[in-house]
């Protein structure tokens, strides 16, 4: 299988891998904020590729081998973060793709698709909340326990919030060990009902942090949200013209329901519920998942 790194040149440069035959139909994957490409297991990954597909992932500004900003200087929006995506995509020479998106990924990847439709060939959405729900707003009241916005969004499940509460009480981590303890905990807490695997998600960690230029710019991405809570535009989901794929585990701790509201927003939109996901790719989903994609992009 082929395999070749590029560096997307810019302001901030974006680190990007791809898998497979470039002259094959290109499968884009877009993992959510303050996340590394590299967190679409390497397993899944090669199942789209081996089926004869172009795979590409990418890290975003600010994460893992990507560029990174001082943000006081420098700031960026949302809209930007958006866009890399079409830097990525004119950086490989597509004209459209298949695009697969997890989490706030795909709160990008939905707003690619109403902003530039002709860019955008299928949708994939995993584990997300509808574009202009204002999803940030409501997690934020749900983890501090104040009254919502009225987006209509349910709130997350309160095992998940007990954890976040937790977490922001927590002394921070003072050494390599305690910040991979950290970050399993943290795994562990968005798993779903799976089994979890303490090992391997030790493994993933310690490999996302080596890989890592600067884990103290991750917070420019909350930054980036804060900055303009309103920036997602309002009532556009019934424009996608792509067809599309949503996609919901049962366990989904963080954006439990979300799921059902963009299918339902989208018109001819798919849902497909994986029993026993939370909001982690665990190996456990793979197959279906994949199935599922390979399917929706033929």
């Amino acid at each position: 299988m082929t395999y070749t790194e590029k560096i997307v040149p810019g302001a901030v440069e974006l680190w990007t891998e791809s898998f497979g035959d470039p002259r094959d139909p290109a499968i884009l994957l877009v993992m959510g904020s303050m996340s590394q490409g590299a967190l679409w297991p390497d397993a899944f990954v090669g199942r789209l590729a081996a089926a004869g597909h172009h795979v590409i992932r990418y890290d975003h500004r600010d994460t893992g081998r990507s560029g990174s900003v001082d943000f006081e200087r420098d700031p960026y929006t949302w809209a930007d973060v958006r866009d890399d995506i079409v830097r990525v995509m004119d950086a490989y020479g597509l004209d459209r793709a298949d695009i697969v998106a997890h989490s706030a990924g795909g709160l990008l990847a939905q707003w690619l698709a109403v902003a530039a439709p002709e860019l955008v060939r299928t949708l994939t959405v995993i584990g997300s909340s509808p574009l202009g729900g204002r999803e940030g707003l409501v997690l934020m009241a749900a983890i501090m326990g104040t009254e919502g916005p009225g987006t209509g969004l349910p709130a997350p499940r309160e095992e998940w919030l007990a954890h976040i509460r937790s977490a922001m009480t927590a002394t921070p981590p003072s050494n390599h060990r305690e910040l991979i303890d950290s970050l399993v905990a943290d795994a562990r807490a968005l798993h779903g009902d799976l089994p979890f695997d303490e090992d391997a998600e030790r493994a993933v960690q310690e490999k996302l942090v080596a890989r890592s230029r600067d884990l103290s710019k991750l917070v420019n991405h909350r930054l980036a949200a804060a900055a303009d809570m309103e920036f997602e535009p309002v009532g556009r989901l019934g424009e996608i013209t792509a067809p599309t794929l949503v996609v919901e585990g049962t366990a989904e701790p963080v954006k439990p329901g979300h799921g059902r509201l963009i299918a339902e927003a989208i018109p001819g939109a798919e849902l497909l519920m994986i029993e026993g996901m939370g909001h982690t790719l665990p190996p456990e989903v793979h197959a279906e998942l994949a199935d599922a994609i390979l399917k929706h992009v033929r």
